[in-house]
């Protein structure tokens, strides 16, 4: 009986504790509880990023929006205030080392220890697919992931407190097939993809793209992160006669994969790389290791302005990035690294999200980010960020690219994606 009356009371301090609805309000027995990760001077955000491991060259990111936050903190507003209506932003961010399992045991830290008020723009598909359980249980937001998994639009009915930013995979794999079957119809395609739903979403928006020419696709392999070598794959692509190489791989990979390509002496006619890597950062690496003729001409897509690209030398956003990396970024950091702009651009749309919303809560948060529609003006001209109740895709619209001189530049118009 005693067993069965705590039971019981625990049972009715649960209910009375929390009945939530998915961005409603929650209710509690004894008044509203202190939202977690605000207070009247402070917003603390956290994040999960490879700093170190087999993508490390994503460790600029969260230095780059780290930068952002520390110009927002130390501006005033139009408000008079400095940070986010006076709250100062705190951002903590974590190495998982783009293992999943790190990235469950840090993204716990963030919630439990660090009392996030959301996780923003963690890195990874495979390392955000695994924190998304827990996240979305918690109803903890986890919005602009650093992935563009097609995943975080379209399964928002079951997990509804998670949301992507940048263009999604299909739709730009669906560019490059389109751009294929159009000027190289007869074309023999190699697609050389990471094993995982990172690479497979691409390879699904290629075939999309490519439609009832899906047949040009003549081979196909793939390889582990924990690969050391793509000899043998990149052999059997070599013999299979494909003129036009598609990379759907990250950073370090494509690099080691152009190397292995040239120590076999093949070298396609047409070299397509996924926007992951498709970094001059990245190409840089790329040109040590295997020449500046091996990726000339290398198509790629883009959505945001690039620091290299000479078009944007006296563009007020690309010197205000400069200015902001030289006082707030790590000392040395290397203006011409795309990965910092890449964090500061995904940081003006958090900032703008927070600075619009009129009481700190999750789910108010939540809201806020499912009714954005403004141009991000360190994005490419005429790419909106705007999204809807049941449009989850931030940024839908991406450009052509291509590699010349030691740049990528863009090309055509604007692509809608979705």
């Amino acid at each position: 009986m005693s067993r069965a009356l705590t039971v019981a009371a625990v049972l009715v301090a649960a209910l009375a504790v929390s009945i939530p609805g998915a961005f409603g309000k929650t209710y509690f027995a004894a008044g509203p509880q202190a939202t977690p990760g605000i207070s009247k001077t402070s917003i603390v955000l956290g994040g999960t990023y490879p700093l170190t491991g087999p993508a490390s060259l994503y460790a600029p990111i969260p230095r780059g929006m780290e930068a952002y936050f520390k110009y927002i903190n130390a501006r005033k507003g139009k408000d008079g205030k400095r940070g986010i209506h006076g709250r100062q932003i705190v951002w903590k961010y974590y190495d998982d080392a783009y293992n999943p399992a790190q990235t469950v045991q840090l993204t716990n830290k963030l919630i439990l220890d660090d009392k996030i008020f959301a996780d923003v723009g963690s890195l990874g598909t495979e390392p955000t697919q695994a924190a998304r359980p827990i996240l979305n249980q918690r109803k903890v937001p986890q919005i602009f992931v650093a992935t563009g998994a097609s995943y975080w639009g379209l399964q928002y009915r079951e997990f509804p407190w998670t949301i992507g930013w940048q263009p999604d995979y299909i739709a730009e794999g669906r560019a490059y097939g389109e751009w294929i079957r159009k000027n190289a119809p007869n074309a023999k395609i190699a697609v050389f993809l990471q094993n995982d739903d990172y690479g497979k979403d691409y390879l699904r928006g290629l075939n999309i793209g490519l439609g009832a020419k899906k047949s040009l696709i003549v081979s196909q392999q793939s390889y582990e992160l924990s690969d050391a070598s793509y000899g043998s794959q990149i052999a059997r692509q070599k013999a299979s006669g494909a003129d036009t190489w598609v990379l759907l791989t990250t950073p370090t990979p494509t690099v080691r994969a152009i190397a292995t390509a040239k120590a076999l002496n093949w070298k396609p006619n047409t070299l397509v790389i996924n926007s992951v890597s498709a970094i001059d950062t990245v190409m840089a690496a790329a040109v040590r290791s295997a020449g500046a003729d091996f990726v000339a001409g290398a198509l790629s897509t883009g959505y945001l302005k690039s620091p290299t690209d000479p078009k944007y030398a006296n563009d007020p956003i690309m010197r205000q990035y400069k200015s902001i990396l030289s006082n707030y970024g790590p000392s040395g950091a290397d203006p011409n690294n795309a990965f910092f702009y890449y964090g500061m651009a995904k940081g003006y749309d958090i900032v703008k999200v927070l600075m619009g919303m009129k009481t700190m809560t999750r789910p108010a948060l939540m809201k806020a980010v499912l009714h954005m529609n403004w141009a991000n003006p360190w994005a490419l001209k005429g790419v909106k960020i705007k999204t809807g109740p049941r449009d989850h895709f931030p940024i839908s619209q991406i450009k052509l690219v291509r590699f010349a001189d030691g740049h990528f530049r863009e090309f055509g118009s604007l692509i809608k994606g979705r």
